[in-house]
C-alpha cells in the first residue's frame, strides 16, 4: 500500500480561499444563503470556509448547519458494521434559501443523494448547490456534479482519497492511497 500527497497544507489553504471567493462572488452578503456541512468530514471544510468568509472577507452573517445523513443512506443496514450517527445541527429554516452542501470528497454521489432527502425535513430550499474539496470524477454512480470544486482527481483501480484536517487528524493534507 502506497500513498502520495495530492494537496499540501499550503495548497489546501489557497484552494479554501479560492472556494470562499467563488461563494462570495455568487452569494454576496449571504442573507438568502446557508451553508450545510455534511457529517462527518464535510463539517471541517464547512467550518473553515465560514471562518474565512467572516474573518478574511467580512461577511457578517453566515448561517452554518451540520447535517447527518446516516439514516438516509441507501447502504444503511447493508454492511456488517453498524453505522454510527452524528449530530445534525441546523437551527434555522432552509425554506426559500439557497443551500450550499459542503463535503470533503465527492465520490459516487450517494452521500449527496442522501443529503438531498434529509434536508427536506428542514423546509424546501429555493436552490441547492454543492461544494467539494475533491471531485473524484470517474467514480460517479449518480448524475451529481459539484458547483464548486477544489481539485478534480482521477483515482482508479482501488485508489482512495484521504483528506486529513488539522482539527481532527493533526495535519492539513490530502493523500491518494493505492491498495
Amino acid at each position: 500500500m502506497g500513498q502520495r500527497v495530492l494537496l499540501s497544507s499550503k495548497e489546501i489553504h489557497i484552494i479554501l480561499h479560492r472556494l470562499a471567493c467563488q461563494l462570495l462572488e455568487r452569494h454576496l452578503d449571504f442573507s438568502k444563503t446557508v451553508l450545510i456541512g455534511i457529517q462527518p468530514r464535510g463539517t471541517f471544510l464547512a467550518e473553515r470556509l465560514t471562518e474565512i468568509l467572516q474573518k478574511d472577507y467580512g461577511v457578517k452573517q453566515v448561517k452554518l448547519g451540520l447535517l447527518d445523513i446516516t439514516f438516509y443512506r441507501d447502504d444503511f443496514r447493508r454492511g456488517d458494521k453498524t453505522l454510527e450517527a452524528n449530530k445534525t445541527k441546523i437551527d434555522f429554516l432552509v425554506e426559500d434559501k439557497k443551500v450550499v452542501f459542503i463535503d470533503d470528497v465527492l465520490y459516487t454521489g450517494r452521500s449527496i443523494r442522501a443529503a438531498l432527502t434529509a434536508i427536506q425535513s428542514f423546509g424546501r430550499p429555493d436552490e441547492i448547490e454543492l461544494l467539494t474539496l475533491i471531485d473524484r470524477r470517474f467514480s460517479r454512480h449518480l448524475p451529481i456534479q459539484p458547483n464548486y470544486r477544489g481539485r478534480q482527481v482521477d483515482a482508479i483501480n482501488g485508489e482512495r482519497v484521504k483528506v486529513m484536517w488539522k482539527e481532527n487528524d493533526g495535519e492539513d493534507t490530502v493523500y491518494l492511497i493505492s491498495e
